[in-house]
């Protein structure tokens, strides 16, 4: 059973996770599964599903499916463990959380960035769904919902899929931001995302596309090459409670933004986040906070002064990525 400790020294909280330790292919840069639990037809090598958008007529756990959840097999946390605080010299949690895995797509070997209209709309629907669930479990104070593709990034399942956790606490790192984001519209009466795509658009040389009320850029102070981040400076709802129609719009410059970076880099590997509703009392200060998407390729790995500090080295400006990513040759 996992533990979720409390880290006097950093102010952090680091979850301990022995059965991580098991995933396959922990130390192969590639699967040599035959036979992939994810792809259709394979439903029975999955734990059940806890949702899936599907054909009318077909069953669950069978064939029929767009996008399909589970429980991750290798979990961090665990929705059947105690939602219990263990206070003391050696502060934590035991490990109670949820972990799912959302099965992207039912073709194998998939990325993101071949993924037709209807399949980002899916997705982006799958996600809304899930993110409103779990957040009727008042246990639950936070949730991160992210995707690795590639090993580069931390994936160790060549089949396209996204991850949700969430936790009794909500991280550090987290903690911060929510501050600085109430802090923000106390003092200038907007949300902070808000104020930063109005500079961006003003300034225009960050800015790749836009599409209905989202907006995309790459971030004056981008942390990873070619990072580029999709928000909308109106207050349309998060992820939990987007309209189908900015869904709809969302989905077209994700995949405009993609498909951008796969000319610029050919096959990457990138994380990428999608901000989750503050939960608890912080959900409270809802304006303050929008719906955000940020992708971050992985094209160098840290090294020990990212690590010990925190502190991120880009070796790539964000005025010459968005230029690129424009295709724009005279600006």
């Amino acid at each position: 059973m996992s533990e979720i400790r409390y880290d006097r020294m950093h102010d952090t909280d680091v979850i301990i996770a022995p059965e991580r330790l098991h995933r396959p292919d922990i130390n192969k840069a590639e699967s040599t599964e035959e036979i992939c639990p994810f792809c259709e037809g394979n439903e029975t090598m999955t734990p059940k599903e806890i949702f899936a958008l599907r054909e009318s007529d077909t069953l669950s756990n069978h064939k029929g499916w767009q996008t399909r959840v589970v429980a991750n097999l290798y979990k961090a946390v665990a929705i059947e463990a105690p939602h219990q605080h263990h206070n003391g010299r050696f502060e934590y949690w035991d490990g109670f959380g949820a972990h799912e895995v959302i099965i992207d797509t039912p073709l194998h070997r998939l990325s993101m960035v071949e993924w037709n209209h209807h399949e980002m709309v899916s997705w982006l629907k799958t996600l809304r769904q899930r993110v409103d669930d779990l957040r009727r479990d008042h246990r639950i104070a936070f949730m991160a919902l992210f995707k690795n593709e590639g090993y580069d990034a931390g994936s160790m399942q060549s089949h396209s899929h996204t991850q949700l956790i969430g936790l009794p606490l909500v991280p550090k790192l987290q903690r911060d931001l929510y501050r600085r984001t109430r802090e923000h519209l106390h003092t200038y009466h907007s949300s902070l995302i808000e104020s930063i795509i109005r500079d961006e658009e003003d300034a225009e040389i960050r800015m790749v596309d836009k599409c209905g009320e989202f907006s995309a850029f790459c971030p004056f102070a981008s942390s990873y090459p070619f990072e580029v981040m999709i928000g909308s400076k109106n207050c349309i709802g998060q992820i939990d409670t987007v309209s189908d129609g900015d869904i709809d719009a969302l989905a077209s410059l994700l995949s405009s933004v993609l498909q951008r970076l796969a000319q610029q880099l050919n096959k990457f590997a990138f994380n990428l986040w999608v901000s989750t509703p503050p939960l608890g009392e912080e959900a409270k200060e809802c304006n303050a906070h929008r719906l955000i998407i940020r992708i971050m390729p992985r094209l160098y790995r840290f090294g020990g002064f990212e690590v010990n500090t925190e502190m991120m080295i880009n070796p790539v400006e964000p005025e010459l990525a968005a230029k690129l990513l424009r295709g724009d040759d005279n600006g």
